[in-house]
């Protein structure tokens, strides 16, 4: 019996590539690689979005609220071992107005969301990991996606570690600082999405974790 792994995330977990405007892949995005790691014993599923939020419906776009979608996400991949959220990118946009403490919020709801569907969980218990995203670099300021961003986004990102452990420890999640793991920088595009590099050590980080929780 493989057990099933749930990655649920924005962009980067997609594999978004900032050179080329398209997506990293398969022998390259950290899901895959997180799979090759882990071996037979898992299965990896990629659920990432480009523009996803926690809790944020995007007034520009449909469909990137995180809570809408989750449950339907998890019923569809029961029964599911463990959950990987790595949001909080997308919830730092100026359009959205919400400091990193509401982002926090965000999340804790997002986590009481994937607790509250029992059915999905294996054995009825609910198994998750909150994974705190690369910080952006102040630099996203200086090139072209700071006209859709906003301002704010880098420190709002750079506050989320500290919100994000905290709502970990309160709901009873694992939890990991990509900050803490990663020597990678973002890349020199956007300021704000992996490399490859970056996705090599996030999946060797994530690949310690999770074999650590079982």
């Amino acid at each position: 019996m493989k057990r099933q792994i749930v990655c649920f995330g924005d962009s980067n977990t997609h594999g978004y590539c900032a050179r080329t405007g398209g997506r990293f892949d398969e022998g390259e995005r950290w899901c895959c690689l997180l799979q090759e790691s882990l071996g037979e014993g898992y299965h990896v599923v990629e659920e990432g979005l480009s523009g996803r939020t926690t809790c944020f419906p995007d007034p520009l776009y449909e469909g990137l609220s995180g809570l809408a979608y989750l449950p339907p996400c998890l019923m569809s991949h029961e029964p599911v071992d463990l959950l990987v959220i790595m949001l909080g990118t997308n919830d730092t946009k100026e359009r959205f107005g919400a400091s990193a403490a509401c982002i926090g919020l965000g999340l804790k709801r997002l986590v009481d969301k994937a607790r509250a569907v029992t059915e999905c969980w294996r054995e009825g218990k609910a198994n998750i990991l909150v994974v705190t995203p690369q910080n952006i670099d102040r630099r996203y300021l200086e090139t072209e996606v700071a006209a859709t961003m906003g301002h704010g986004c880098a420190e709002k990102s750079e506050e989320l570690g500290a919100e994000f452990a905290r709502v970990a420890e309160l709901c009873g999640c694992h939890y990991l600082d990509a900050n803490q793991v990663l020597t990678a920088l973002p890349n020199q595009i956007d300021y704000m999405h992996l490399t490859l590099e970056g996705h090599r050590q996030l999946a060797e980080a994530l690949a310690r974790k999770i074999r650590s929780l079982f």
